[in-house]
């Protein structure tokens, strides 16, 4: 196992992204929240939502937040010292419970409207602030022989309308096949229980944006999902919640809600295995043991809207 570890940090550091060391302390299970589309200055629902996952946190065993981008809407930050951060972020999430925690964050498109570079960098000004890199993995260990691995992907550099526009910063910039490369790779080498990868633009939704998004998505990254065995594809973009698994994949796509302002569930695409959608806003949890995968959407209200558990022998 400590080769496999080794050899993951070798490939993220030849392929440009990061491996970070797993915790110490978690024997049996873990539990992690996802958050995305959030940051608008404590409107719509963000405040409120920003209190109930303070409030969950507190009586219950985080072990992280998985922020899978749009951090901070419309237009990013500009550097380490935007007021941004204070008024979309710090000012907000304010319990305790959600300091005591990483949030481990990846970019969104919004990030790109800004700079990517400041989100990186802010992991030195805040503690539980953790961006890396634009993409790394890192692992959990579930069980007493198991691990987790979680592979955070930076999808907006991988899908064509988002390299082609200037107004997207440094996307066309970025290194698509090096990326891609190093995501088949960290997925191939690992043997582990579980392999969770997160990032922000779904490969699999109902939605009115546009169809290329998907197309690229799933040409690019579902292609490898598929092919390297991963159990769960997370993301936000939408900003409603969807679980989706279509015939014959064993890749549970999950499409998390706004954690501030949702949009309904469109019925335009034609997406075969969709399990559930729901047009709240919220934020969901996973807990993982080396059984299975148990998660549940949590909407604006408190309330619970959807359970599901993926097992595995």
């Amino acid at each position: 196992m400590k080769r496999i570890v080794l050899a993951i940090f070798i490939l993220a550091v030849l392929f440009g992204g990061c491996t970070q060391k797993q915790p110490k302390g978690q024997n049996e299970s873990f539990t992690f929240i996802v958050v995305s589309d959030m940051g608008r200055r404590g409107e719509s629902e963000q405040k409120n939502i920003a209190d109930l996952m303070g409030r969950f946190a507190r009586q219950n065993k985080i072990n992280f937040l998985a922020v899978a981008g749009d951090p901070i809407h419309d237009d990013g930050v500009q550097s380490i010292d935007d007021e941004e951060w204070k008024l979309k972020i710090e000012d907000i999430y304010t319990a305790p419970s959600l300091h005591a925690v990483p949030w481990h964050v990846v970019s969104g498109n919004h990030e790109y409207n800004g700079s990517v570079q400041a989100i990186l960098d802010y992991s030195a000004v805040s503690e539980r602030w953790n961006a890396p890199a634009r993409y790394y993995a890192m692992e959990y260990p579930v069980g007493k022989r198991q691990k987790a691995l979680f592979v955070f992907i930076d999808t907006a550099p991988l899908i064509d309308k988002y390299r082609n526009d200037k107004k997207y910063s440094d996307a066309g910039e970025q290194n698509m096949e090096q990326q891609l490369s190093w995501l088949d790779s960290v997925l191939a080498i690992s043997d582990v229980r579980w392999k969770i990868v997160i990032g922000h633009h779904p490969v699999y939704a109902k939605t009115t944006k546009q169809v290329s998004e998907r197309t690229d998505m799933q040409e690019r990254v579902g292609k490898i999902l598929e092919r390297r065995g991963a159990d769960f594809y997370i993301c936000g973009h939408i900003h409603n919640f969807q679980h989706i698994n279509p015939p014959g994949s064993r890749v549970h796509y999950i499409v998390n809600s706004s954690a501030s302002q949702s949009r309904e569930v469109h019925e335009i695409d034609e997406v075969e295995g969709v399990l559930f959608t729901n047009s709240d806003p919220g934020y969901s949890v996973f807990s993982v043991s080396a059984d299975s995968v148990r998660f549940y959407f949590v909407n604006h209200t408190g309330e619970e809207v959807y359970r599901n558990a993926i097992g595995k022998r």
